[in-house]
């Protein structure tokens, strides 16, 4: 019998739960993807591009033009000014960047702290390089990091931390306390950071987001992780991005090269065109989705669930504990199959399943599915 590298893994519960949204027909809050469509400049340049041929491969660590327009976007978001020749490189999406960062940094034995709820695509990646996730649970409602439990966890194997803020699911983002206290650890341990920004635009209520871009001595032991999906509505490109110290992207290369080589030609082109010629895309993403997360909170006010806050990302918490004794699972299965709406468990973001009967929902969604959906949840 065909012995399995990954022999826990099965369909990821996003697919499930789409697909059961297709069977039952529901409204789709489940899956992270946006129900409406990339930028018409960047779907125009694409198209562009193609049509003139620009259709082969490109530099496998990205564009020029592309790779000094993520440049300029950190030093007038982050004011570090990197070196886009040595410091960037453009990915196949963000979760290639996230699993090359992965094989380059650990070895056999090593062990990464990793903070539940957490992405999926974390553990497996280090499981296959030979690592050993070590998980620390955040809770509900208000899913801080304690570090002095993180400290507690430390030992001679801890080879790095994955930090993700803004946070999926709980919508958390770090703070300049958390920074600092992760700082003292990456010091005291030697530690590598492997930071996953990908919602890194999208905060609410005026909020800053807490780059490890934006801290010199952090940043020189972080690969920093980002989606140009995310930023541009546009999953289905896969485009991302990974910048890092010189010393930690020849590593990096080393590897993406025998992953992807390189990305999507035509997206590149079309993506420093956006970058260049429609900066406040990326300056108005936060009031964009700030607008649909008040929306979705006004609509469920007299809803039987519990709002729980979300600082940034395009998701928002759930606490069922008032509509249903149903584990999460059970009750998204039922969400979707009895009341036509598909939501996330948080418990399977977690190593050691949570009991909090808390379920996760997308607004990335159009204001009349956010209305509809709610009307629905209110009657729950």
């Amino acid at each position: 019998m065909f012995e399995s590298k990954l022999p826990n893994l099965g369909t990821s519960i996003f697919s499930q739960m789409t697909a059961l949204a297709n069977q039952h027909q529901a409204l789709n809050l489940s899956q992270g993807f946006p129900e409406f469509d990339a930028p018409d400049l960047l779907k125009k340049q694409l198209n562009n591009y193609v049509l003139e041929g620009v259709n082969q491969y490109a530099p496998s660590s990205g564009i020029v033009r592309l790779q000094q327009q993520i440049a300029a976007l950190i030093a007038r978001k982050y004011h570090n000014n990197i070196d886009y020749e040595q410091q960037v490189t453009v990915t196949s999406g963000a979760t290639e960047a996230l699993f090359v960062a992965i094989q380059a940094l650990v070895r056999d034995g090593d062990e990464v702290v990793v903070f539940d709820p957490a992405y999926d695509s974390y553990q497996p990646a280090i499981e296959l390089a030979g690592g050993r996730s070590v998980h620390v649970a955040l809770h509900a409602p208000d899913y801080q990091i304690d570090w002095h439990a993180v400290a507690e966890v430390m030992s001679e194997k801890t080879r790095a931390i994955i930090i993700n803020t803004p946070h999926n699911p709980s919508g958390k983002i770090l703070k300049a306390d958390d920074i600092a206290a992760l700082k003292a650890l990456v010091k005291a341990h030697n530690l590598y950071v492997i930071s996953d920004e990908v919602y890194e635009h999208i905060t609410f209520d005026g909020a800053t987001h807490v780059s490890a871009l934006t801290d010199t001595e952090l940043f020189e032991r972080s690969f920093v992780i980002s989606s140009f999906g995310k930023t541009f509505h546009s999953t289905g490109w896969k485009m991302g991005y990974c910048v890092a110290p010189a010393e930690l992207m020849i590593e990096f290369r080393k590897i993406h090269q025998y992953v992807t080589f390189s990305s999507f030609t035509p997206a590149q082109h079309a993506l420093a065109d956006m970058l260049e010629l429609e900066p406040e895309h990326v300056d108005g993403l936060a009031d964009f989705y700030q607008h649909k997360r008040d929306l979705l909170s006004n609509a469920l006010q007299d809803s039987r669930f519990t709002l729980l806050p979300s600082e940034g990302t395009y998701f928002l918490l759930l606490d069922y504990s008032d509509v249903s004794d149903l584990n999460d699972v059970e009750f998204c299965h039922w969400l979707v199959e009895q009341a036509g709406v598909a939501a996330v468990p948080l418990s399977v973001f977690y190593n050691s399943p949570s009991n909090d009967k808390v379920i996760r929902v997308c607004f990335a969604k159009n204001d009349d599915t956010l209305l509809r959906a709610a009307e629905i949840l209110c009657q729950l």
